[in-house]
């Protein structure tokens, strides 16, 4: 089955336009593959950064309960078994 593709247009200043080409030909991709391996790369980052900021707050709030080790941790997994 053949995966549907958009054409998208977007602006960009000149000097950034040519650094992108000049990437492009340097990784000896396309533009399009480039732009979709740099937006993998994004989303991936952005996934990573969510998911350190939801384990920050895990550890703010397990603090004020008193959970502060996984001794902690695996001692209140275990009361209710």
């Amino acid at each position: 089955m053949k995966r549907a593709r958009t054409s998208m247009t977007i602006s960009v200043p000149s000097d950034l336009a040519a650094q992108f080409e000049e990437l492009a030909k340097a990784e000896a991709k396309n533009k399009s593959q480039l732009f979709r391996d740099m937006f993998a790369t994004y989303r991936r980052q952005k996934g990573n950064k969510e998911f350190f900021a939801l384990q920050r707050y895990g550890v703010r709030q397990a603090g004020k309960k008193g959970v502060l080790t996984e001794g902690d941790v695996e001692a209140l997994v275990f009361q209710g078994r």
